[in-house]
């Protein structure tokens, strides 16, 4: 499959409240995207077969690492030994490695704190919404699907994740001062080594996605471990590489990488394909607020906590192949053997092919014990700790995760997916699409298209969020303009801030 080309298209508006919003708005927007639900993001959850990558791919996979050969081979031996000795210290410390901070305590956090978010791309940020705001959320939740039966959902016979976007919990959630302010600290962890980066992480923007709302006993939301943010894209020339954001990793230089490095990824594609399971935005984390209090087991999220070692695996993991395969084939219950794992059973290819391991056109990246062996998949992904209703967890754009395969819990585990996103340019450009699609009631952007709540009873209009949203919630909207006279801001954030409030049209 060729990459998709994106097309921009005008918008028609007829004479209504809302088409005198969206012409105060001038904009353009992207192809849309086929309807559906969360299900068409991933092959392995759409039920559908992956197909075989066209030998472009095996081209990709020679340019990538040409001239690289003897150095790629011995970063392999040092990540697989590092690999090895990491899931030991997890197998000992489990979901104890996932670094905690209370809300209050963000503006003077330990070092260490930082340094914990660094190794593990992961944070759990306690009480960011008080515990009956936030169970309110959900009541409001339910009643908004109740409401409105037309709502999408998957499974549609038993649903657990909502094709919800607009419902008034999301829109007030991502409106909270104190969800803004987690948001910018959380992006101030990440640093440019460019000083004039056009970028800003004290200017987060409002990312539209989901809810879930899984109840006991569900396994239907059995979503493995996956990234988001692309799959073949990150490989390809004409996406993540545009940035040269992982040229480290194939040069055999992959303990020089360093996910937190934001510059590189502004030039970055990353929906190549125009898919569901893919995100066209920017996003520093993936992150949701809870509405319930779950544990593990309690289909909650599991995460990888080897950030750099296992980026570097995923992506490394097509260069390299088995000389000897096992005598028997693997489970969970028997996994393969020390033998098989070591760094000496293992080359480059010596005929490249064009496989990408869990990588397919237009879904996301997923991974599993028999295509990633060296992960241990069954002991580094680990569980959240035990989470209340108010809590804000989040982890890296890089970083695998995946839920509970059953909801052994006694209650449900309701979450808003709360992304944190910094202002760029792509990015505003982004919310100025999303603005259009709120004012009329469409999907985000980056998710399957389709009405979805246009007819939606008790849907919040501009007018009902400028009641009680604060000037920054606004802000990230797209519905008020950014101060670029802001005290202490550099010039270039000045830049930034005057150019991004022109692409909003404000």
């Amino acid at each position: 499959m060729a990459p998709f080309l994106r097309r921009v298209i005008p918008l028609t508006s007829a004479g209504s409240a809302i088409s005198r919003n969206l012409r105060k708005y001038t904009t353009v927007v992207s192809v849309p995207k086929g309807e559906g639900d969360i299900s068409a993001a991933f092959v392995s959850l759409s039920g559908a077969q992956a197909e075989p990558l066209p030998s472009r791919f095996a081209d990709l996979k020679r340019r990538l690492v040409r001239g690289y050969e003897t150095q790629l081979t011995a970063s392999w031996d040092r990540l697989l030994r590092e690999l090895q000795h990491e899931i030991q210290n997890l197998k000992i410390h489990g979901s104890n490695v996932i670094p905690e901070i209370h809300f209050e305590d963000i503006d003077t956090h330990p070092a260490s704190f930082e340094q914990a978010v660094h190794k593990r791309g992961v944070a759990v940020i306690r009480g960011v919404v008080l515990e009956t705001e936030a169970r309110k959320y959900k009541d409001e939740v339910e009643r908004y699907v109740k409401d409105n039966p037309s709502t999408k959902a998957f499974p549609p016979h038993d649903p657990q994740v909502y094709e919800l976007y607009w419902s008034p919990s999301q829109v007030r959630a991502r409106a909270h001062p104190n969800l803004i302010a987690s948001q910018r600290f959380l992006m101030n962890l990440w640093h440019s080594k460019d000083p004039n980066a056009a970028i800003s992480s004290s200017h987060p923007i409002a990312y539209a996605d989901r809810v879930r709302i899984r109840q006991p006993g569900d396994a239907s939301f059995a979503l493995g471990p996956h990234v988001d943010g692309g799959s073949l894209e990150r490989w390809e020339e004409g996406g993540y590489g545009l940035g040269s954001v992982y040229d480290k990793i194939w040069q055999g230089e992959w303990e020089q990488y360093d996910p937190w490095e934001s510059s590189c990824r502004l030039p970055v594609i990353s929906d190549l394909y125009n898919g569901s399971g893919t995100c066209s935005a920017f996003r520093m984390f993936q992150g949701w607020l809870s509405m319930s209090r779950t544990g593990p087991n309690e289909g909650t999220l599991l995460v990888n906590p080897m950030l750099q070692l296992s980026t570097a695996y995923y992506l490394l993991r097509p260069f390299f192949t088995p000389r000897s395969l096992p005598a028997v084939t693997p489970s969970i219950s028997e996994p393969y053997t020390p033998e098989f794992l070591d760094s000496s059973n293992w080359q480059l290819e010596s005929e490249t092919t064009s496989l990408m391991q869990g990588a397919s056109p237009g879904h996301g990246q997923e991974l599993n014990s028999i295509l990633h062996p060296h992960l241990d998949l069954a002991t580094s992904m680990v569980s959240i700790p035990k989470i209340n209703p108010g809590d804000y967890v989040a982890w890296h754009c890089d970083t695998i995760h995946a839920v509970d395969p059953r909801h052994l819990g006694a209650s449900d585990s309701s979450v808003l997916y709360t992304p944190t996103c910094p202002l760029t340019m792509l990015n505003a450009r982004y919310i100025k699409q999303q603005r259009d699609a709120f004012l009329r009631g469409f999907p985000a952007p980056d998710f399957p298209g389709g009405k979805g709540e246009d007819k939606h009873r008790g849907r919040p209009t501009e007018k009902s969020l400028r009641e009680y949203a604060c000037r920054d919630g606004l802000r990230a909207m797209g519905l008020e303009a950014w101060d670029n006279w802001e005290l202490g801001l550099s010039e270039n954030k000045m830049k930034l801030l005057k150019e991004a409030n022109e692409a909003l049209g404000l």
